[in-house]
């Protein structure tokens, strides 16, 4: 249930969004980086990304952070237009739309170089017995992320959640889960900014399990949402075809 303080500023920012001419589309996230965050420089390029294509289209946009799982909440509720970034998963449609898709990154598994794990095979070619093989390890994973759909559905697997992929590192580093599911250039940045001394211990599992594209999912309870997913898909085909996506993205360093 979301808490009244919550609603009640959600309701004013929305209020106050929707007094322009233009349309405003309210959205949930988190902070992400290098993908996207309060402080970072722009707030990252999967923000500037969605804030040009909906500008493109004649709309504003607000973005609203959260921890993710509130994040999802209050977009699964209706309480904002919107969710961003997310993975396709086909379960989220019962609640959700997919916008077009924007690049992302390479997904797998972290884990500490002192220990000799390996994949059997090459994931990419049998996912499902290289998780197998994996099972008598402890994986962290992030409350509410989606990761892949194998990995998710693979019950016979371990997995211990957590508040967000910060809390996975220090618990990877502390050794009390083996593995954890995270975003490469998530974890990269995370080590590189907060935990550079990590970098002696932990290393990025090859090869990555896929390489990820991200979408808006508009909430199906959400005023319009049909509407506003247009205006989106509008707008992201304009920046991708004249090059401003890819300026964008090498502005960031991606």
């Amino acid at each position: 249930m979301i808490k009244p303080l919550l609603l009640i500023t959600l309701f004013l920012w929305i209020s106050f969004s929707h007094a322009s001419d233009r349309p405003t589309i309210v959205l949930s996230s988190l902070n992400w980086a290098p993908y996207i965050g309060q402080d970072m420089p722009e707030k990252g390029y999967v923000y500037e990304i969605v804030k040009e294509a909906f500008a493109r289209s004649g709309a504003n946009v607000d973005v609203l952070f959260f921890p993710w799982a509130r994040a999802l909440h209050v977009a699964r509720h209706g309480h904002v237009d919107g969710l961003f970034p997310e993975y396709y998963d086909k379960a989220r449609e019962t609640e959700f739309v997919f916008s077009d898709p924007f690049p992302g990154g390479p997904v797998g598994f972290y884990k500490r170089r002192d220990r000799d794990i390996k994949f059997s095979i090459d994931p990419r070619t049998n996912l499902t017995k290289a998780l197998r093989d994996l099972k008598e390890y402890r994986f962290g994973v992030v409350r509410g992320y989606i990761n892949t759909k194998e990995f998710d559905d693979a019950d016979y697997l371990k997995k211990e959640e957590s508040i967000s992929d910060n809390v996975n590192l220090k618990r990877l580093y502390k050794d009390r889960v083996q593995l954890i599911f995270i975003d490469k250039y998530v974890a990269q940045y995370i080590i590189a900014t907060r935990y550079p001394w990590y970098s002696l211990e932990l290393e990025f599992m090859s090869p990555a399990l896929e390489v990820k594209e991200l979408y808006i999912v508009f909430s199906k309870k959400a005023e319009d949402y049909q509407k506003k997913l247009a205006l989106f898909n509008e707008g992201l085909k304009i920046i991708k075809d004249d090059g401003t996506m890819e300026e964008l993205m090498s502005k960031h360093g991606f």
